[in-house]
């Protein structure tokens, strides 16, 4: 298996994952008297230092409300979180900072455009295209859309091997195609889907394309201008920044035609009680007082990966993957859920004598923390006719000794139930 990563420079230093490890003070943990083997990182990645080392120095020493005060703290404030929107901008690439709008995850982007664009530009009998892989995220706020409005969704399917089928994908696409909302990479059977090709096939069509990648942002590097997407997702906490801090990227002249998500503070220019002028953008999405430390640290998140960098990172993790592939065929009753040609890095399997559940639980005691369940995607696992897989899933500080570890345990899950 290999993941779609970015060609690596064949003079690049090698990889340290140990010094990497360093920076994470949780990798230096032991549960139940084991060494940490953090393998779910697809749910939540672990934080560096030095993001942990800021968001304490911003409550210790520069916290004030922002864009409000004149005073020294809240200039302070406003600076480093407008500084984190830039390094955002940078980071995908935006045409401009006025259309990075910060949210509390990938999840709330979701939900502001399918209620301020999807309300305002799509009618009863339009059509939207989700694919089967997609995060209840990207499910249900297009039913509840759907319920208000009338649309139609449709599912652009996959394969058994859980590739993307994209001539199937094209047959979906017709005039009453108003949007495509689709993952990068599944976060419950690791394909990366061709959204280059998806989203040029989306335009011609007239569709617009919003993108989740919220697993695809810690692991390759984005470019939303060559990319072309209209809106692109994400969340800070996996990407080695803190929770409660998202993105949302949109091309500024839909979001400048689009309505206002939430109404109060921040968001206006002008209130009475006859009528309220709203801000300019991206202050029109940004009503109350924000996550204002959680974007400082998504910016210094973003310092500490780019230092490390992405391709750097995307060829540890291809490596890990490969290692960890191959240490599970090795495990007798293991079936790999997803084997799709362009895989990231995560894996998703079953064995013939447990549950996930009681997977997860044996290895956990062994001090491996895996994910079991569906993984907020339910519809995946009825395509596969089960209900629920066990998920290793990867980072910039996975090492080989994490996923001995794994194996180790599923030896022993195979002692106790097989």
């Amino acid at each position: 298996m290999t993941m779609d990563v970015l060609a690596k420079s064949s003079n690049a230093a090698p990889y340290d994952v140990l010094r990497v490890r360093d920076d994470f003070p949780i990798l230096g943990t032991t549960v139940y008297g084991k060494p940490l083997a953090f393998l779910d990182s697809a749910a939540s990645a672990q934080k560096p230092r030095v993001v942990i080392d800021a968001v304490r120095h911003v409550y210790e020493a520069e916290y004030a409300n922002i864009h409000r005060g004149v005073y020294y703290l809240s200039q302070k404030s406003t600076q480093a979180f407008e500084d984190a929107r830039e390094k955002v901008r940078a980071f995908l690439n935006a045409a401009s900072d006025k259309e990075i709008i910060f949210v509390r995850n990938g999840t709330e982007a979701i939900n502001l455009v399918a209620q301020t664009y999807g309300r305002a530009f799509l009618k009863a009998g339009d059509e939207i295209i989700l694919s089967r892989m997609e995060h209840h995220s990207n499910i249900v706020p297009w039913q509840l859309l759907r319920d208000q409005t009338g649309i139609v969704i449709r599912v652009a399917e996959i394969d058994r091997d859980g590739n993307f089928l994209l001539d199937e994908f094209e047959k979906l696409l017709s005039a009453k195609t108003k949007l495509v909302a689709i993952t990068q990479l599944s976060n419950s059977l690791g394909t990366i889907t061709p959204i280059t090709a998806i989203i040029k096939k989306a335009h011609a069509a007239g569709a617009k394309v919003l993108v989740d990648g919220c697993q695809a942002v810690q692991h390759m590097r984005i470019d939303v201008q060559a990319l072309d997407a209209d809106f692109y997702v994400f969340t800070g906490h996996k990407l080695y920044g803190p929770s409660g801090i998202g993105v949302l990227y949109g091309k500024a002249a839909l979001l400048n035609a689009m309505p206002p998500y939430q109404g109060g503070g921040e968001m206006i220019r002008t209130v009475t009680f006859e009528k309220t002028d709203y801000n300019d953008l991206p202050h029109k999405f940004e009503a109350g007082t924000p996550h204002i430390v959680g974007a400082i640290g998504l910016g210094v998140a973003i310092d500490y990966v780019n230092s490390i960098g992405m391709d750097a990172i995307a060829a540890h993790e291809h490596a890990i993957l490969d290692y960890a592939w191959g240490r599970l065929e090795e495990v007798p009753g293991v079936t790999i859920i997803g084997r799709a040609r362009d895989h990231g890095s995560l894996i998703s399997f079953v064995m013939d004598c447990a549950h996930p559940h009681d997977i997860g639980t044996i290895v956990d005691r062994d001090g491996v923390a895996i994910r079991t369940g569906h993984h907020c995607a339910q519809p995946v696992m009825d395509f596969f006719d089960i209900a629920a897989t066990a998920r290793a899933s990867f980072g910039m500080y996975t090492s080989r000794q994490d996923v001995d570890a794994l194996i180790e345990g599923l030896h022993k899950v195979r002692k106790i139930f097989a």
